[in-house]
Formats: C-alpha cells, structure tokens, sequence
C-alpha cells in the first residue's frame, strides 16, 4: 500500500490519544497544556475540527475577537472549531474525534498511489498529498505530547510518529540558518541531538544557501548538543528560546550571537 507508513503514523498516534485520554475523569479535559490557550478539550476539538474540515464542513461561527495566541486565518479557523466545542463534555468530544479518525484512516487506505502524489492544498501551500499527510502526523504527535505533558503522564516511546517530526524538523534547520538567519558567508552549523532517533546535522553557509556539509574541517562556527526532545519541543514553540538554551542538557560551542539566533528562529511550526 503506498505510504502505509504514513497511515501507521496516524493510527498509532490517534490511538494513543484515545488510550491516554478515555481512562480519565471529566476534570482532566480542562488541564491546560503546552499549547497556548488551549486545554486537553480543546487539542481534541482542534484535532476532531480539522478532520471535519477536511470533509468539507465550515468553520463554527465566531464572535468577538481572536484570542492573542491566534495569528492567521488557519489559526482562526482553528479556534472557531475549539470554541465550537469548549463547553462540551470531554468525553463527547473524544468520541466524535475517535470516530471522525476512524473515517479518515479508512478513507487513506483507499487511496491510489497516484492520490497520494497529488498536488492540492495544504496548511504549508501546494503540496503532494503524502507531504501534507505528514503533516497531521507532526500536527497530530506534538499534540499527544501536549496531553501527556498537561496530564503529567509523559512517556519514552513515542511511536513511529516521533520519526517523521524529526525528520521534518531537521529538513526545516536549512530554512532557519540560511533563510530565517541569514548566516554569515561560510558560517558553518552542527547541530548534535542525542536520544531516540539521535543524529548529527551538518550544514555550511554557499553562496548566501544553507547546504548539507557533511565534513567539516575544523569546528563549526556554531555548535548545540541537546536532547531530542528539547530540541523538537522548541522547534514546536513549546518552549521558550531561553528555556532551550538554559537548559542543562543544552550544550553550546562556538558564536553566541548565532546560538541565541537559532534558538529565536528554531520555532518553525504555523
């Protein structure tokens, strides 16, 4: 089946929600996570409202003004699906997302190969269909970490989605130090993330381009060694720049100036 892997992503991590979420009492939908202004009830409404809009239903309507934690029009149509919902019971609510998620799993497995290399739309532009697919893998895991951390319940084994958000996260560090940055001519990055799914990134400034550098032959002009999950959580805005750099797993070598504009310019999700 072409891009199983991306269905797999997506059950695993719905799933886990739902076993996360469905044992809990009606007080813990309104514990507050990561995710500014939003309780465990809304990151579902929010996940259940994108299913739904990708069926083609409206966005609720919304009165009164955007809350300051939204900034564009996929945030509002975010909201306006959350606020559609923050009265109800919780309970409620993750069942219509289970059953929402159920629909959209089946509808993936039915995809032609062709389907899934489509261009159409997506929260990033036109995009193939599979790009956007991991898309609401990276959506959907951040946000079941959101709840772990709200719940306090956090865990190791994050499943096969952690892969495709890192994967996704380290794709982007070239935008960050070339295009967000604007790092200096021959300035060189290496970025060392230790864990699951550990890895070294190594890129160098051509030409006014950040380019894959995969020797180096003296130090990086910039070097961070941090844990996966500090550097994921601040690629998410779910910490601060401050809170990644004053980490004590956060190790920094090399121009400072640089190091505290990476850590401004990691928070790359919409």
């Amino acid at each position: 089946m072409a891009y199983e892997w991306i269905i797999d992503a997506l059950d695993e991590t719905w799933s886990a929600i739902d076993r996360l979420v469905r044992p809990q009492p009606p007080s813990a939908y309104d514990a507050a996570t990561p995710c500014p202004g939003w309780s465990v009830r809304d990151v579902l409404s929010h996940l259940l409202g994108f299913e739904l809009m990708l069926r083609g239903a409206p966005a609720p309507s919304f009165e009164g003004p955007w809350p300051s934690y939204v900034h564009n029009p996929i945030g509002e149509m975010n909201e306006a699906f959350v606020h559609a919902h923050r009265h109800d019971p919780g309970i409620d609510v993750l069942n219509l997302l289970r059953d929402a998620c159920d629909e959209s799993l089946s509808a993936l497995r039915a995809l032609s190969e062709e389907q899934w290399e489509n261009i159409g739309w997506s929260p990033e532009g036109e995009r193939p269909y599979h790009r956007f697919q991991e898309t609401r893998v990276l959506d959907s895991w951040i946000h079941l970490q959101d709840i772990r951390d709200a719940l306090l319940q956090p865990e190791d084994d994050h499943g096969p989605g952690e892969e495709i958000v890192l994967n996704r996260f380290e794709a982007a560090l070239p935008y960050v130090w070339g295009k967000k940055m604007k790092a200096p001519e021959g300035a060189t990055l290496q970025v060392n993330l230790s864990g699951r799914h550990a890895r070294t990134i190594q890129l160098a400034t051509r030409e006014g381009r950040a380019v894959p550098a995969p020797t180096l032959s003296e130090p990086a002009t910039l070097e961070v060694t941090t844990p996966v999950a500090l550097y994921w959580r601040r690629c998410a805005g779910r910490i601060s720049a401050d809170a990644f750099l004053g980490a004590s797993a956060t190790d920094v070598r090399g121009d400072k100036g640089l190091a505290r504009a990476l850590a401004e310019e990691l928070s790359i999700m919409i």
